[in-house]
């Protein structure tokens, strides 16, 4: 065991298949005899531009499940003769699952497919065949999926990095900066936050709104430098690239400032809060759900649940170049006397990854400094944790409180 080195084993025969990040940043995979584990043989070398996230192996095939240019890919590696190929897939922005493959003997694997036009589909794909099968995919009902059409962009950020961008609409959609748009963010922990279908995302775009994802730095999307580009002394360039998707769907047409709306909960209510000190000219309206804006005040108490654990990501504010770095973008500590977007911010009374008093905090020191006439309202659920609201019924009504929101103080239907 070593600090920092992560390892998968999967046993085939008399052989170990490892994937590893030992000597490769974004892992590899080598093969090594069941009675001599310590000799290695690379049977998939490192790539910068590839991150590799697991790995399944079958008796005459070896899956890996990888990332590309911000989409998640499936390798299939013949293990006999070596060819490899990947898995075919039909749209630009998607997101893919394992599903469980328990049976060895088998040439076909079973994965979960989803995008922002496709509801989750169950397949199976037939490796030595070369062929997809479609077995489930989830019902909605009155839902034409020809009627919407996802998209992916590039949006430039101010150091020269392209951001990705993924998006759906409903057709068709003139590009004349009139429809109104939600953005959202994530940005932390390495968490990808992949192109996957919704369906309340439908309430939205048949109303005519572009929903879009700014998939930047601090997430894993394009592999391990992404998210090392977006934490600790990097942290800013979350919050630059969201800005920069921003513009990028302005300047290309597809909304306005006027009439953008962004959303992000817990690092994606930091992602929130930063981006709105920096440009609240660029929003019309901000949802910033268990928000984590009190940044300073919560790193320094050790005696919270999360704190010690999390030096790992933010930093650890006992040091000085630390404590300075996070001050200079933490939400709160950069409140201004200056005009801020019409703001929605959520909190959960038994939060224990994001007290209930950092929205609290903020929203009181918003209200205190802003200077402008829109509307800030804070919510805090009594009865409810990180997550939100637990019952199914429950937790839709507060994703309909939040479109609300966003369609009054829009001026939309």
């Amino acid at each position: 065991r070593e600090p920092g080195v992560e390892y998968a084993i999967a046993h085939r025969g008399d052989r170990f298949y490892i994937l590893t990040n030992r000597e490769a940043e974004n892992f590899r995979i080598v093969e090594c005899p069941e009675s001599e584990p310590r000799y290695w043989r690379e049977l998939l070398p490192h790539r910068p531009a590839v991150k590799l996230d697991g790995l399944d192996v079958f008796r005459d095939h070896l899956v890996v499940w990888e990332r590309e240019d911000g989409l998640p890919r499936v390798r299939v590696v013949e293990l006999v003769g070596g060819a490899q190929h990947r898995i075919e897939l039909p749209e630009a922005a998607y997101s893919i699952h394992r599903a469980a493959n328990p049976e060895f003997d088998t040439s076909v694997v079973r994965l979960a497919y989803a995008s922002l036009v496709t509801p989750l589909t169950v397949c199976d794909y037939d490796m030595t065949a070369r062929a997809l099968t479609v077995r489930k995919r989830t019902s909605v009902r009155g839902y034409d999926p020809s009627r919407y059409r996802a998209e992916r962009l590039t949006a430039p950020a101010p150091d020269g990095t392209g951001v990705p961008v993924s998006l759906v609409y409903r057709w068709p959609f003139p590009l004349d900066g009139r429809r109104p748009a939600l953005l959202l963010g994530y940005g932390a922990y390495g968490a990808s936050f992949d192109a996957a279908f919704s369906p309340q995302f439908l309430s939205l775009l048949d109303r005519g709104f572009v929903v879009a994802i700014a998939h930047v730095r601090g997430g894993e999307e394009l592999g391990r430098r992404w998210y090392e580009g977006g934490r600790l002394f990097q942290k800013r360039n979350s919050f630059t690239d969201f800005v920069a998707a921003a513009e990028h769907l302005i300047a290309e047409g597809y909304t306005a400032a006027d009439r953008l709306a962004i959303n992000g909960a817990s690092a994606g209510g930091l992602l929130m809060g930063a981006v709105t000190n920096l440009r609240p000219d660029l929003f019309h309206a901000v949802v910033a759900e268990v928000p984590f804006v009190d940044v300073l005040s919560t790193m320094l108490d050790p005696s919270l649940p999360l704190t010690v654990p999390e030096y790992e990501e933010w930093g650890n504010p006992a040091d000085a170049d630390a404590y300075a770095y996070m001050r200079s973008y933490s939400p709160y500590d950069n409140v201004e006397a200056k005009a801020y977007p019409h703001m929605l911010v959520t909190a959960g009374l038994n939060d224990p990854r994001v007290a209930y008093w950092e929205p609290a905090k903020w929203t009181a020191r918003l209200r205190a400094r802003k200077a402008d006439r829109n509307r800030l309202l804070l919510r805090t659920n009594l009865g409810a944790g990180h997550a939100g609201a637990s019952g199914r019924y429950d937790a839709l009504r507060e994703v309909a409180f939040k479109y609300a929101f966003i369609l009054d103080v829009l001026g939309l239907d």
